[in-house]
């Protein structure tokens, strides 16, 4: 196994075994043929990956750039606490794929799009400076690869929904983030901590007459495990539902931002893309959106007599008004209403009090809204 690190630090690994070189490395040729200037690579990698291409099989099609042209490059997380949502995402939004093992790009069956599977953490970079047309990621990671005044957040998708804490050992003398000014911090988030605590370096007079400042240290995973291992006095993390947190005898003190998985594109797209393709950015919006939206609705049904018809509607006014349907049998009506899941079982007592009868809810598994 070979390794090779970059100047940013990425490292990349090569397994030269004749039957099983690890087909990773043919995505990043694949996209490197596209993108040629890509300034995300360097040159020394760049030869290192052609290099080592021109020796292993590659699949029919996937061989240059010539796979990837007429086709929307689209990104997608490869793995972590993402990669699944993103696939119910993309199949609620009929876009059919087969993955081959261990490659991470696969070609669109039905529509002239390219999924490449990427790192999350290096998604905005590949979107900003338009080696990709669209990708997901957390807006958490668009702000600390510093690439926002490139990208548009399209949409808002409901999941992946964190907050980036400063955490602190809950038993430990450091009861406020201010107690934390001028100590250790160890952090996988080092642009969004450091301009935080460089604010409040500056802001408690830190900054000035040789004062210690804030410590920045990176780290790339179990960031929970710093402080009880001596490395740090304080950490800065993603926090979901906190038992993690809570299992290494931490607390929060403070919140440094909210972030959830977000629909992404380049403020300056490649200045030779088809204009049928930025048709396709919004058809996929439009898809994607769909699916957001009926993950957070569902249809109630009810019969009501026509003289509570006013209050039942007033429970279940529908996203412009609800459908209301006459009964065979007089004085009733049919009612029928979109309603924000979340509140559904609140909306159904509601309905049992005011006299409505056979509530039934059904799940939706698209819509345009």
């Amino acid at each position: 196994m070979n390794r090779r690190t970059n100047k940013r630090g990425w490292t990349f690994s090569f397994q030269l075994s004749t039957q099983h070189r690890t087909l990773r490395l043919k995505s990043l040729f694949i996209i490197m043929a596209a993108s040629p200037t890509s300034p995300i690579l360097t040159s020394s990698l760049s030869s290192s990956i052609i290099s080592l291409a021109s020796t292993a099989p590659i699949p029919v099609g996937l061989t240059d750039a010539e796979a990837l042209s007429g086709r929307l490059l689209f990104a997608i997380p490869k793995k972590g606490r993402l990669h699944e949502k993103c696939l119910n995402i993309l199949s609620g939004a009929d876009i059919q794929f087969r993955r081959h093992a261990r490659l991470d790009v696969a070609l669109v069956l039905n529509l002239p799009i390219a999924l490449i599977f990427l790192p999350a953490s290096d998604i905005p970079s590949f979107v900003g400076k338009g080696n990709v047309d669209l990708g997901i990621t957390g807006h958490d990671v668009i702000l600390e690869s510093e690439m926002e005044e490139h990208i548009t957040e399209v949409l808002k998708l409901g999941f992946g929904k964190c907050a980036l804490q400063v955490q602190v050992p809950e038993q430990g003398p450091i009861k406020t983030v201010e107690d934390l000014a001028g100590k250790r911090v160890v952090t996988s988030f080092e642009v969004l901590a450091g301009k935080y605590f460089a604010e409040m370096d500056e802001r408690l007079g830190l900054m000035k007459d040789g004062k210690e400042r804030t410590r920045i240290e990176y780290v790339g995973g179990s960031v929970e495990a710093a402080c009880s291992l001596g490395l740090a006095d304080g950490i800065v993390d993603l926090v979901e539902s906190g038992d993690t947190m809570r299992a290494a005898g931490l607390h929060a003190i403070a919140t440094l931002l909210n972030t959830e998985a977000a629909l992404i594109k380049s403020t300056r797209p490649k200045p030779n893309r088809p204009a049928e393709l930025s048709t396709l950015i919004d058809l996929i919006t439009s898809r994607i959106a769909g699916v957001v939206a009926a993950s957070k609705y569902v249809i109630c049904q009810y019969n009501v007599s026509r003289d509570l018809l006013s209050a039942a509607t007033a429970v279940t006014p529908g996203r412009r008004a609800a459908t209301v349907s006459p009964l065979e049998e007089s004085g009733w009506v049919a009612v029928s209403s979109m309603v924000e899941k979340k509140n559904i079982a609140s909306i159904m007592d509601e309905l049992t009090k005011i006299g409505a009868q056979d509530i039934l809810t059904f799940n939706l598994d698209n819509c345009r809204v």
